[in-house]
Formats: C-alpha cells, structure tokens, sequence
C-alpha cells in the first residue's frame, strides 16, 4: 500500500484507503432515507435500488473499493477564508458561488486521475479489472470514505478529517482484486451541532440527517422547477450551491489546500455582481463555464436562481442599490423561459 500512496501522492491526492465492499449494515438507513422523500427529484438516488450499498452487484467481480480523497481549497486560500467567505453572504448585492464550483469541474480531474491511478496498479499486479467513479454512479461514497479510515461522517453528513476538515472531493475506484481494508477512524464532532444551527433552510433535520428537498445545494444545481416560494428568501444571493454547514464547522481551521492549479478559483465566480451574471446570455454562460461544473445546470437555472437572489436583494437594498437591481429584473421580465419569468415577478415584487 506505500507504493500506491505515493503513486496517489504524485496524481494529487491528499489520502488513499481501502474499503471492504459488505456495506449492508448501511442499507436500512439509506432506504429510510429514501421513504422519507428526502433525495425530493433526485430519482437516481433509487433507481438502482441497494447497488449502491451492494458493490460487488455494481461492478461483478469487485473484491475490495479503493477510495481516495483530494482537497480543492484553492492554493491561495487564506488562513482566514471562512470569515471571508460569511462576509459575502453580507453582501446582498454579490452572488456566491459555492467554493467547490469556482474551478474546474472535479469530476473530469478526478476521474482522469483515478484512471492512471489504476493503470499504475495494474503495472505492478498484472491484468486488473476495475470501474472509477467520482459521483458518478450509484456509490455510497462518503460511507466508502469513512469505512476506509478517510475521516467520519460529520452530523452534516460530509465526511471530516481531524487534519483536513471537509473540503475535499471523493473518488473510488472498484477493483477486482483483495487489498488489505484500511481501520476506519473514531468520530469527533462531539456534542457540537454548529452545521444543524446554521443551515439557512433547515435541511439538516436531524444528525446525520438531511432533507435535500430543503437543502440550497440541491435547490440551485439538482432542482430543474420552480423553487419552493417559502425556501425563497432563505436562499440569500447564493446562486450556486451552499457552504454554510463547512464554512461553521471547527474542524475546517484545517482544511488542506489543493495540490493542482485546476481549483484555482477562475476569474470573476468570485466577487461578482448578481447584475453582471444576470446579464450573460446563453452563448455567454457557456463560453464562460466552459469545463466547470456550473455549466451542468444550464442557462434557464442559472437564470432562475440568480432572479431569486436578486429578489432577496431588493428586499433589503437601499434607495441608492435598488434602481440598478430592478433595472436588471425588468430586462428579463419577459424571457423566452416560463420559469425564469416566474421567478423574475417573484423577484420585483420583493420591492413591495
């Protein structure tokens, strides 16, 4: 295994495991999960029934889940980022992008990465057959995570590292060969509920329990409809994705900076105006996501979600902000999508 840590090392990866692929003492919670409505239109979430806690039936042959996790704040991060990042939620006017979303998509790095990881492997055992995911299949990836000694399973349901904190992404990749399962780590989060009291729309129910139906992370990027009138105001200028629940949390004091220059944060998803992203066109929003994961909700969401923030911004601006925010509304009042134009009348009728 130290040569496969350094193999993961060299590729960027902050920390490799392994898992054992028996996962059905997780199956019951997953399912009432799942009976409780709280996946809400994430349909994929049960469509492949308990594969998702049944490796050896997602992949046949699969005999051990090698997991690994790779930390993406960006490398110039301060020591003080999470004070920098709550200080944009005081800022009406601004629209936040969640810090995972500001480089490149995770998804294309990860998996390209997992794939030489693999290569390499099989360079040193001989013919290997294996799958890499990074939420991209039914996985129970943090559970993999934290069954393989990557961290716990927080009471926001993310996995935490005593020397990493939470910003991190997941990857597995299934093997068709035994590896020695990593010891998992005990749980630190202790009688602190931080992440449960600072969820803007309540969608951590309970710990170790969320709503997704509630959760802005899901309402912005998963949702495709109109967004619950009442989460509405709740949402803030967060326009894509959430961080609260990290950005509270003790434990991310710690948190590692990325390794690869592909999560340096790109030019203008930081700091920007909700007025000058409302303003893209749909050749504009993929010329300028182009490669990051923002461009998976598309230019009607992207719209939908940035009127939601400006609606909530009128609500709270003063004399001298409010024109220009209007201003902004009024130029989409009738866009060509029903749903945008919802949630633009929604938005400046926030004024009265």
């Amino acid at each position: 295994m130290s040569r496969i840590r350094d193999w993961a090392s060299a590729l960027g990866f902050s920390q490799i495991g392994v898992a054992p692929i028996d996962l059905s003492s997780a199956e019951p919670g997953f399912a009432a999960w799942l009976a409780q409505g709280f996946h809400g239109e994430m349909g994929y979430m049960a469509a492949h029934g308990m594969k998702r806690a049944r490796p050896a039936e997602l992949v046949p042959g699969t005999l051990s889940v090698l997991t690994a996790r790779m930390d993406y704040l960006p490398q110039d991060t301060p020591s003080d980022w999470q004070g920098i990042e709550f200080a944009r939620l005081a800022r009406p006017t601004e629209a936040v992008v969640s810090l995972y979303a500001r480089g490149r998509d995770y998804h294309k790095v990860l998996r390209t990465r997992l794939h030489k990881l693999a290569e390499r492997i099989a360079l040193e055992v001989g013919p290997l057959g294996f799958r890499a995911f990074t939420d991209s299949a039914p996985v129970l990836e943090a559970e993999l995570a934290a069954r393989s000694g990557q961290g716990w399973r927080g009471k926001h349901t993310l996995v935490l590292h005593r020397e990493a904190g939470s910003m991190f992404f997941l990857g597995e990749i299934y093997l068709d060969i035994a590896l020695p399962a990593s010891a998992p780590v005990t749980a630190h989060c202790g009688q602190c509920q931080a992440c449960l009291d600072v969820c803007p729309t309540g969608a951590i129910v309970a710990p170790h329990r969320v709503d997704a139906r509630r959760c802005i992370s899901y309402l912005t990027i998963e949702h495709a409809g109109p967004i619950p009138v009442a989460l509405r105001p709740l949402m803030a200028n967060r326009i894509y994705g959430c961080d609260d629940c990290q950005l509270v949390c003790p434990w991310n004091k710690f948190a590692g900076r990325a390794t690869l220059p592909d999560f340096d944060t790109r030019g203008g998803l930081a700091g920007a105006q909700l007025t000058d992203f409302f303003g893209w066109t749909e050749a504009e929003f993929l010329r300028r996501t182009e490669g990051s994961p923002i461009r998976r909700i598309g230019h009607e969401r992207w719209l939908r979600n940035i009127a939601v923030a400006l609606g909530n911004a009128v609500r709270v601006a003063g004399a001298a902000e409010r024109p220009a925010l209007q201003q902004a509304l009024q130029a989409r009042a009738d866009d060509g999508s029903a749903l945008v134009r919802e949630h633009v009348a929604w938005a400046l009728a926030q004024a009265f």
